[in-house]
């Protein structure tokens, strides 16, 4: 095998590897990003993300950054996904109960990968 074959062999073992550590879940939007509970009025930015109960972590997840990419629709909306990824910070607690996604991304995020009008899509996460 040359060692340009083993180099490009290597390469797609490990980008097999990262696309099956990736977590699944679900991302909404919201448009509202202070006061957040990690910041209070400090400006994140828009590349951000209210973490659920489940990645919350009694506020531990405050400043997690996770990259998110669209996996597919949760509804009829056509097209839910734009394909590429996108990182986010965690600023923010999706309000429990009432949370309706793993993440809540900002909508600047969210509009980075997905539909806006499909409001709620499957995705593959992983914390950076």
């Amino acid at each position: 095998m040359s060692k340009a074959a083993a180099v490009l062999l290597v390469a797609a073992l490990l980008g097999l590897v990262s696309a099956s550590r990736a977590d699944q879940g679900t991302a909404t939007y919201y448009n509202v990003y202070t006061p957040s509970a990690c910041y209070g009025f400090q400006d994140q930015g828009t590349m951000i993300a209210a973490a659920s109960d489940a990645l919350w972590d009694n506020g531990a997840a405050c400043g997690r950054m996770y990259t998110v990419s669209c996996a597919g629709g949760t509804n009829a909306t056509p097209n839910p996904c734009k394909g590429g990824q996108v990182t986010v910070k965690i600023v923010d607690r999706c309000p429990s109960p009432g949370c309706q996604a793993t993440l809540d991304l900002s909508q600047q995020a969210f509009d980075t990968i997905g539909n806006l009008d499909a409001g709620k899509i499957l995705i593959n996460y992983n914390q950076v």
